[in-house]
C-alpha cells in the first residue's frame, strides 16, 4: 500500500453502518473532486450514535477502512470523523473584546480573540466544546458584519453557535479509532458534513434546514446567511420505524426491516394492493398494506414534529426559503419529501451530491452524504489543525466554507 499523500478520508461512524470514502482533488481540474475508494461495514457496537461496545465499533471501522484501502490502493492513517448522538448539543454565546492597537484596525488575531472570548462558557465537567461557529460580528454597534478584518473600531462583538459533546462519548470514539490504528485529524458533527456534500451556496445563504436521518439518530443543522444557526441531534431514526413495524405487525425484527425497505411508503394517491407478501428464512408472511402505511406515517410524523420544535426554538418554523434537504439512509423512503413538505410547510427535497468523478456509482446515494462531506472537510481544513482546538475553531470552519464555495 502507498501512503495516502494528497488523498483525503472521511469516516462516517453511524449507528447501523460505518462508511469510509477516499478522495483527491483532480490534478487537471482543481474544481473537481475524484473518489478513489470507499468502504462500508455493518456496525453493531453503537446505540443511537453512541459507542456501547468499543470492540465491535473497532471491528466495523477496520472492515470499512480495509475495503476503502483495497479500492484506492492507499494506506489510511488519518481521517476526519463525525460526532453523533443526542449528547451533541448546540447553544448560543456572545463574545466581546476591546481593540487596543494604535490605529484601531481589526486584525485576524482580534477576530480569533473575540471568538475565543465567546467560547469561555460554563460547562459541566463531563462536557467539552467541539466547534464554535461565528454567526455575525458587531463593531461599535454596526450589526451583521460577516468579516471585520481590516475595519476600524473600538469594540468588537461576535454572536456564535457553540456545539458541545459528552467527554466520555468522545473519548470512547477516539479509543475505537486508536484500536483500529487510525487517527482523527478533525471532528465535526454529521449534519455539517452532509451539508458540505449536498448544499449549494444559494441554499446556505437563503436559509435551509438539512436533515440527516440515519438509523438511530436524526442530525439537524440550520444554515442561513452562510453561517450555522442551529444544531441538534434527535434520538430517532430508521430503526424506530422498524421497531414500530415489528410491534404493530407482531413480527420479527428482520421481517419488519424487510417490510420497511421493500414496502413502506409515504406516497399518497397511489393505487396499492390490499396486502403484501414477504419471505424470510423460507417463511412467507402476509401483512395489510394499510397497517404498514399507518405505522410508517405515525413514526415519521412524530420525527417531523420534533424537527419543527427545533425550528421554533430559533423562530424559523415555516420561515426558511431554502426549505428542507433530506439525506441519510431513511431518505430513500418513498414519498418522504412530499410528506415533509406537507407537515413542515416548507419546500422539501432529497439531497443530491455535489458533482464528483471517479468511483461514484456505488456512493451516489443519500446514505453516503456524511462520509463524502467528511472527506471534503478533510480536504479543506488545514492539516495538523483540529476543529476541537478552541483557539482555531472559528477560523478553520470559515476557511473551509470559503474554499468550498470557490470550488463550487
Amino acid at each position: 500500500m502507498r501512503d495516502s499523500g494528497n488523498n483525503y478520508v472521511g469516516l462516517d461512524i453511524g449507528t447501523n453502518k460505518v462508511r469510509c470514502v477516499v478522495g483527491m482533488v483532480d490534478s487537471e481540474d482543481p474544481s473537481k473532486i475524484t473518489i478513489l475508494g470507499y468502504g462500508s461495514s455493518q456496525n453493531i457496537g453503537m446505540r443511537k450514535g453512541v459507542v456501547v461496545h468499543i470492540g465491535d465499533v473497532t471491528e466495523s471501522i477496520i472492515k470499512a477502512i480495509t475495503e476503502a484501502e483495497r479500492l484506492s490502493g492507499f494506506a489510511i492513517h488519518d481521517v476526519t470523523v463525525n460526532i453523533n448522538g443526542s449528547h451533541a448539543t448546540g447553544l448560543n454565546s456572545q463574545g466581546v473584546i476591546a481593540i487596543s492597537s494604535a490605529d484601531r484596525e481589526i486584525t485576524l488575531d482580534d477576530r480569533y480573540r473575540v471568538e475565543e472570548a465567546a467560547s469561555i462558557i460554563q460547562l459541566p465537567p463531563n462536557r467539552e466544546i467541539v466547534q464554535v461557529f461565528p454567526k455575525n460580528y458587531r463593531l461599535d454597534g454596526q450589526e451583521n458584519i460577516k468579516d471585520p478584518v481590516g475595519m476600524n473600531g473600538v469594540r468588537l462583538e461576535v454572536d456564535t453557535h457553540i456545539v458541545s459533546a459528552s467527554t466520555p462519548s468522545l473519548k470512547n470514539l477516539d479509543m475505537a479509532l486508536e484500536k483500529a490504528q487510525v487517527r482523527a485529524t478533525h471532528h465535526t458533527i454529521s449534519s455539517l458534513a452532509s451539508a458540505e456534500a449536498v448544499l449549494n451556496r444559494q441554499q446556505k445563504e437563503s436559509g435551509t434546514v438539512l436533515l440527516d436521518i440515519g438509523a438511530g439518530t436524526t442530525n439537524l443543522v440550520v444554515i442561513e446567511d452562510g453561517e450555522v444557526q442551529h444544531v441538534a441531534v434527535l434520538p430517532l431514526g430508521g430503526i424506530n420505524i422498524t421497531n414500530d413495524l415489528a410491534i404493530g405487525l407482531k413480527t420479527d425484527l428482520d421481517v419488519a426491516e424487510k417490510v420497511k425497505i421493500e414496502f413502506a411508503s409515504l406516497k399518497e394517491g397511489v393505487v396499492k394492493k390490499d396486502s403484501i407478501k414477504v419471505s424470510v428464512r423460507d417463511q412467507t408472511h402476509i401483512f395489510k398494506t394499510k397497517d404498514i402505511d399507518l405505522i410508517t406515517e405515525a413514526r415519521v410524523e412524530e420525527l417531523l414534529e420534533y424537527v419543527d420544535d427545533e425550528l421554533k426554538k430559533i423562530s424559523r418554523s415555516r420561515k426558511l426559503p431554502g426549505g428542507v434537504v433530506i439525506v441519510g439512509g431513511t431518505a430513500k423512503l418513498p414519498g418522504l419529501a412530499e410528506f415533509t413538505r406537507e407537515k413542515l410547510q416548507l419546500a422539501a427535497r432529497i439531497g443530491k451530491l455535489q458533482p464528483l468523478s471517479g468511483l461514484i456509482d456505488k456512493i451516489d446515494d443519500p446514505s453516503f452524504s456524511t462520509a463524502i462531506g467528511l472527506m471534503m472537510l478533510d480536504m479543506l481544513l488545514p492539516s495538523g489543525e483540529s476543529l476541537n482546538t478552541k483557539k482555531i475553531q472559528g477560523k478553520t470552519f470559515n476557511f473551509a466554507r470559503t474554499i468550498f464555495n470557490k470550488i463550487k
